[in-house]
């Protein structure tokens, strides 16, 4: 799997419309093929600041991706919206899926 995790810095006029005007960029990826997630999360330390984690079924649907014509769209509207180049970190790991975190469980609702 293709994990990549980004940190956008959005201009402070551009901030609240952000998740707006990047759906439909967003849309497109979900129903990727080889996409197994892509989330965005705002940071509560700077609301100018949101982090996209995207995983990718492999390197092959990865480049998919990075082919596509939202791709290049997004490429092509997003730096008129940010303050400066993102930031990326981008991991190959074993695996398609979610693990549980053992250490924060969840009592089973059902149990007595």
């Amino acid at each position: 799997m293709i994990s990549i995790v980004v940190k956008f810095n959005v201009l402070p006029e551009c901030s609240d419309a952000w998740i707006d005007r990047i759906s439909d960029f967003t849309q497109a990826t979900r129903e990727e093929p080889g996409n197994l997630w892509f989330e965005w999360s705002r940071s509560i330390d700077n609301p100018d600041r949101f982090v996209l984690i995207e995983g990718f079924r492999d390197a092959d649907a990865g480049a998919e991706h990075v082919n596509s014509e939202h791709f290049k769209e997004a490429i092509r509207q997003a730096p008129s919206m940010l303050v400066n180049t993102p930031e990326i970190l981008y991991a190959e790991i074993p695996g398609t899926e979610w693990s549980l975190l053992a250490e924060m469980s969840v009592p089973d609702s059902g149990s007595a």
